[in-house]
């Protein structure tokens, strides 16, 4: 059986990457029809655009994998059953079973590779990505810099930046305030600075750096009492925050990468918020590459009970399993979003529906 193996594996592997390459063109140019417009009136270089659409491909290629899978699994499978070479197969005493085994194979070692490829490659490509569009679509913000940002540190200590420079290390307009460790309704203490700076040691680069704050007043509150006082530089302690950490922070889901979303999510438990929307995005980066799996098993039987699904009805039919699968995949999200689902579950929910419909189909079919 092995020469039937490499036989199936080759097939399937030169389909599957002709139906990738096809759900690429399509996508890319879809959308280069709807943004043409807006890259030629914000003047955007050609080697800013195709920067771009490269920086686009890994997001086709994550969502796109599975429908390839399926389209692949649809026409090798479909045209061995035309052929009659799948009665020859089985005649020999083979069962569909067996045959499946070289897809299942592929169909693993393609999900795997989608696991680091979603987890990492992509959230680098989406970073390219939104950097182009804030920069030259005024889309998010007009530039790379960040306005208006606040959050959490701990339990009590929030942090207020109008205004953040990455290349500078710089914030301006800051505000820091310290609650009560026993009452978190009581401000025992508040900084207000027109700049905040990053300072890294020079003399041993390994030392980690530190805020400090320039040109502002600090303010005590002890009892009924208040003091202020006025500070030309004033380093600021236990603010654990990098820079790195704000432009984390800044990032939707999508840019960011397995180790950063996990320490995201951590993070935003420290701080007492709901992580739910996260843990959803989280489990979801690593739930979905497994759906190539599902779509051999849906797709192998469902071509072996209709020997002339061709190419044209192949692909028609990946494009409407493909439409389903978003709309139970985005339906799930939303009741994960608003807590009414476990995050766990809400991201394995499409693949869970369509691996019950697989294995029926499997066992619809003659063997």
């Amino acid at each position: 059986m092995k020469i039937l193996d490499r036989y199936i594996v080759r097939q399937f592997l030169v389909s599957f990457f002709f139906g990738l390459i096809a759900f690429i063109l399509i996508f890319v140019v879809t959308n280069m029809m709807e943004n043409l417009d807006d890259f030629i009136d914000a003047h955007v270089p050609l080697k800013v655009v195709v920067e771009y659409y490269i920086a686009f491909i890994p997001e086709i290629i994550k969502f796109m994998t599975p429908m390839a899978v399926l389209l692949a699994a649809l026409f090798i499978t479909g045209r061995l059953s035309s052929q009659n070479e799948l009665s020859a197969i089985k005649s020999t005493g083979t069962s569909l079973y067996r045959i499946m085994a070289p897809f299942l194979i592929v169909a693993l070692m393609i999900s795997l590779t989608s696991v680091f490829f979603n987890g990492w490659v992509v959230p680098y490509a989406n970073q390219k990505k939104f950097y182009i569009e804030r920069m030259h679509l005024n889309r998010s913000v007009a530039t790379n810099d960040r306005y208006n940002i606040l959050f959490q540190e701990g339990l009590r200590r929030i942090v207020s930046i109008n205004h953040y420079d990455p290349q500078a290390k710089c914030a301006r307009q800051v505000s820091i305030q310290d609650f009560d460790n026993n009452d978190m309704t009581i401000l025992r203490h508040r900084y207000d600075a027109l700049q905040m700076q990053w300072i890294q040691p020079q003399e041993d680069d390994t030392q980690k750096g530190s805020w400090v704050l320039l040109n502002g007043t600090t303010r005590s509150f002890i009892d009924t009492t208040q003091t202020l006082v006025r500070f030309d530089s004033l380093k600021v302690g236990k603010l654990t925050l990098t820079p790195t950490d704000i432009e984390k922070k800044q990032r939707t889901p999508d840019e960011m990468n397995y180790t950063d979303l996990r320490e995201f999510i951590e993070n935003q438990k420290l701080a007492g918020q709901d992580v739910a929307r996260w843990l959803v995005e989280y489990h979801f980066k690593l739930a979905f590459p497994f759906a190539s799996i599902i779509m051999v098993l849906f797709g192998v039987p469902f071509a072996t009970s209709r020997p002339h699904t061709g190419a044209a009805l192949g692909f028609g039919i990946a494009l409407a399993v493909a439409f389903i699968y978003l709309i139970f995949m985005k339906a799930s999200q939303v009741f994960g979003y608003n807590g009414d689902l476990d995050p766990l579950l809400t991201a394995w929910l499409s693949n869970l529906i369509f691996l019950v419909a697989g294995i029926v189909n499997l066992f619809r079919v003659q063997k």
